[in-house]
């Protein structure tokens, strides 16, 4: 089997295990990239829109609609910083905390119960060794894995 081939179907597989959970999320009236963009900001604790817009890959102009929506509802909170006043710092509220929480524990149940009933133990097993090499690609930068 040739890389290319082997790259293809772990992609592929990758696509649908995450189409397969983005299927199990319960409408909390966000979109994919508002989602993404509250997730973001948790996984940073405190972040400014430009850093955000490097670590999602977009434009900051493109966030903006996305941060405004997420603010109205409570889940992210801006502020200025101290440091420097033309900058603003976004950061999860308590809300946003808990919406996040709630949705990752709604798909980790669904993937656990998913995994039980599908796998066999060894595969449950072999899966479970494979997560932190998968987290290790996913962290990885473009052309820069380790």
């Amino acid at each position: 089997m040739s890389p290319s081939v082997n790259a293809t179907e772990l992609r592929e597989s990758i696509m649908a295990l995450t189409r397969q959970l983005r299927r199990h999320r319960s409408d909390n009236g966000l979109t994919l990239s508002q989602q993404q963009i509250l997730g973001e900001v948790s996984r940073s604790s405190v972040t400014t829109p430009a850093e955000l817009a490097t670590r999602m890959h977009v434009r900051v102009q493109s966030l903006t609609d996305g941060i405004n929506l997420l603010e109205s509802r409570g889940l992210v909170a801006r502020r200025t910083d101290v440091d420097d006043r033309r900058r603003q710092l976004i950061a999860v509220t308590a809300d946003g905390v808990a919406l996040l929480e709630a949705d990752r524990a709604e798909r980790d149940e669904w993937l656990n119960a998913a995994m039980r009933e599908t796998l066999t133990e060894l595969e449950f097993n072999l899966l479970m060794l494979v997560a932190p090499v998968l987290r290790k690609l996913a962290d990885a930068d473009a052309g820069t894995a380790q």
